[in-house]
Parts: C-alpha cells; sequence; structure tokens
C-alpha cells in the first residue's frame, strides 16, 4: 500500500476507524488492522553464480553515460552493487538474460534510497533480477512509455519488517505495461502504480508482499492474468485523499487471488501495518471498477473488501473538497470465489463471524462498510453477482445494526472499457 513519500506524493492506504461503539465497529477496525498467521515459507526463487566483479562498475558507468537509442545488456551472473544505481536518458533500453540469470544484488547495500531508479521516457528493462535492495526494488518516477517485462524483485530473506517498502513502483507515470514479472518480499506492495494514467499489470506473479499488486489514484488500469497468493492482502485498489489526482476505471480480471494470508509484517506506525492478513481484493474510494472472471479464493478474513474514506484513520483536514469519498460504480460479477472468511484476521472478526453465522459458519465473500452517497437516488451503486453473500456493516448509524440484505445490490452495470496504451 502506498505511503506517503516524499517527492512522490505517493499515499497510504487506509485505516479503520478505532474506538466506534458497538462490537462491529471494533470488528470493522480489524479489517485493515491486524496481524495473522505467516504463510508457509518462503524459498528464494533462484541461485545464480557470481558474474564478473568488474562489471558491476561497467554497468553504472553504462547507466550513467547513456545516449537515447541504446540497449544496455547485463550477461547471466549476480552482480553486487552497494549503492543505488540510476538513469535519466529517454529511450534506454535495460536487458538481460533472464529473471533468474541476471541478477542485481544489492544485499549490504550502503547507500541509496533504491536499487535502481529512473526518471526518464520511453525506458524498457527486461529478462533481469533485482535482489536485496535497501528501499525500493526499481522506482520509476515521472515517465510515460514504460515498460517492465520479465523482471523479478525479491528480498530473498523472506519476508520482514526490514525489507525494502516497494518492488516494481512507477508513480507519476503514463502508458506503462508490466508484464510477466515478479515481486516478493515487499514490505509495502510488491507491484504498486500510483497516480498513473493508462495501465496494464498482467501475467506477473506477486508473493510474500504486505500489498501484492496495488493500484492507487490511477486513472484507467488493467490488472489480469496475475498471481497474487501468501501476500498479507492480494490485489488493492486505492483511491486516497490529499492526492491531486482521482483513481477510476480500474478493471480486475482473470487473476488468482488465493491463500493471502501471510502475517502482516510492515513496520508499526506505517499505514500498511493496517492491512490483515487473509485480504482477498480491497477496494477503497474508488469509482468504477470492474472485478470479473478472477478465482478468488481461501483467504480467512474476507475474498473481497469495499470501503469509504469515512472508513479510515484519515483526519479530515487531509480530505479536499473535491475528494469522493464513497466506492461507487463498483461491479463484482462472474468470479469464482470460495472458501475464505473462516478464520478472519484479530479477536473481534472472529467474535463478530460467530455471532453473525455461528461458529462453524464464516463471513461471507463481500464485507462492506455501508457508506454510500444519499444524493445518488439509486443507492450505494455496488453491484454483486456470484457471491456468497455481503454484510453491511452500517458505518453511518455508529455500526449498531449490521445486515446480510444482499437486495440493495442486486443490479447491473455497464462493462468499463479495455485500456489502450499508446505507445508512441
Amino acid at each position: 500500500m502506498g505511503k506517503r513519500v516524499k517527492g512522490s506524493g505517493a499515499a497510504g492506504a487506509s485505516r479503520w476507524k478505532q474506538g466506534a461503539p458497538a462490537l462491529l465497529a471494533a470488528a470493522l477496525a480489524a479489517v485493515l488492522a491486524g496481524c495473522g498467521d505467516s504463510g508457509p515459507g518462503h524459498v528464494p526463487t533462484a541461485t545464480v553464480a557470481e558474474g564478473d566483479a568488474a562489471f558491476a562498475d561497467v554497468l553504472r558507468q553504462k547507466l550513467l553515460d547513456a545516449k537515447p537509442g541504446d540497449v544496455i545488456e547485463v550477461p547471466a551472473g549476480r552482480f553486487t552493487f552497494d549503492r543505488s544505481l540510476s538513469l535519466r536518458v529517454d529511450n534506454v533500453t535495460l536487458r538481460g538474460a533472464g529473471q533468474d540469470k541476471s541478477v542485481l544484488s544489492f544485499k549490504g547495500q550502503k547507500a541509496g534510497a533504491e536499487g535502481l531508479l529512473v526518471n526518464a521516457d520511453h525506458f524498457t528493462i527486461e529478462n533481469i533480477a533485482i535482489e536485496d535492495a535497501k528501499g525500493d526494488g526499481l522506482k520509476i518516477n515521472e515517465a510515460e512509455h514504460i515498460t517492465i517485462r520479465g523482471v523479478r524483485v525479491e528480498w530473498t530473506g523472506g519476508p520482514k519488517t526490514s525489507n525494502g517498502g516497494y518492488g516494481l513502483y512507477p508513480v507519476r507515470t503514463r502508458n506503462v505495461l508490466i508484464e510477466d514479472s515478479v515481486a516478493i518480499g515487499a514490505s509495502d506492495a510488491g507491484i504498486y502504480v500510483g497516480q498513473s494514467v493508462d495501465v496494464i499489470v498482467r501475467n506477473s506473479r506477486a508473493e510474500y508482499n504486505v500489498a501484492g499488486i496495488e493500484i492507487e489514484n490511477t486513472i484507467n488500469a488493467d490488472v489480469y492474468g496475475n498471481v497474487a497468493t501468501n501476500n498479507t492482502g492480494g490485489i488493492l485498489v486505492f483511491n486516497m485523499p490529499a492526492l491531486k489526482q482521482p483513481g477510476g476505471n480500474i478493471r480486475v480480471f482473470k487473476n488468482q487471488v488465493f491463500a493471502n494470508n501471510t502475517g502482516n509484517f510492515g513496520a508499526k506506525g506505517t499505514p500498511v501495518a493496517s492491512v490483515p492478513a487473509g485480504t482477498g481484493v480491497v477496494v477503497n474510494s474508488n469509482d468504477d471498477v470492474e472485478i470479473f472472471d478472477n478465482d478468488i479464493k481461501d483467504n480467512k478474513t474476507a475474498n473481497i473488501i469495499v470501503s469509504s474514506v469515512y472508513s479510515t484513520g484519515y483526519s479530515e483536514d487531509s480530505r479536499s473538497e473535491t475528494f469522493d469519498p464513497y466506492p461507487e460504480r463498483i461491479s463484482v460479477h462472474g468470479n469464482r470465489l470460495s472458501g475464505g472468511g473462516d478464520s478472519p484476521d484479530g479477536l473481534d472478526l472472529k467474535t463478530l463471524k460467530v455471532a453473525l453465522f455461528g461458529l462453524n459458519g464464516r463471513l461471507p465473500d463481500v464485507l462492506w462498510d455501508g457508506y454510500a452517497n444519499a444524493k445518488l437516488v439509486e443507492g450505494p451503486q455496488i453491484c454483486l453477482h456470484d457471491v456468497s453473500g455481503v454484510v453491511n456493516a452500517d458505518g453511518p448509524n455508529g455500526f449498531k445494526s449490521p445486515n446480510t440484505d444482499a437486495a440493495p445490490f442486486d443490479c447491473q452495470l455497464p462493462p468499463l472499457p479495455q485500456v489502450d496504451l499508446k505507445r508512441g
């Protein structure tokens, strides 16, 4: 989940309201505020022999001296760096021999906030790995026409709070393609795209991160064909206050989002530390989100959560007058959902589960905080089909009367358009 970063303006994900008067308020607080059971042990992806030590200096110099049109090749081998690499020249390709063959290792990094920092347009990085960066693995800031293909970013020691925050991290970008890539072990978000326009994230894998894949304050994004498993939360779609660009028009489809039950290892006091183990897909304050044709299962807290900013811990002065706090025009249909909700994270949610569904029951596939724009005659505009049920948490009334009435969600929304990347 995005953190507030000086220079990038990336915002963190929400934390649920604490101290509400009813049991459900505490239970809903736990939805984004728990630490669950850790997932199965992490095994590093690749074992790669050490490469020519001199090449590390050669690569650094090639990036510094790059000219538009350059293709910089990285041979097979593991190359060690003790400080960040950077690129500031447009129209450059950085190409390795394979994400399990060409490895840029930052284990023991002493200087720099990233493994590789890019401030350049028309940048392609492919067939390469970035391991054990002190901070973010690959950060791309304020750039257009970005391709990230066959890139692995990993912290090889498994899920740890000391790991870097973000794996693949384009922010304030336009026309971004992330495909066939892997992010493992990020203490914030494995694959994160923030404050961007026209984005495709496809055929990639996010595992053992706090947030697997996160789309935040981004307009026009297709997220499909991905696997998100063993994260704390699988796929997150957020629209947060205090940022100039609102997000919307996000399609999440044909993904496998399962068993995201790894205990939260985000740093205490940071927004990401509020994500509960056992979360599949989360939508917060976003409009125009379509979730369809996914396999979502065995996420122990809930397969899908929908919420507004009013259930978050953000202060009123952090919300601009133009910020839309409500999740509107959210369409969930044609997914294959199973399991999940059987062992929600935190004592309060466990108690809620027993109170509403019995000792051997489970929370339904969808949890909604209950906040809707009263000015909209047509109601909450959350349309649910092919789900096991929904809990309306009744946030506007102090969480006093939760209900499982599915009738208000029996509606249809038109499909969202496909994202068209302009690759010129």
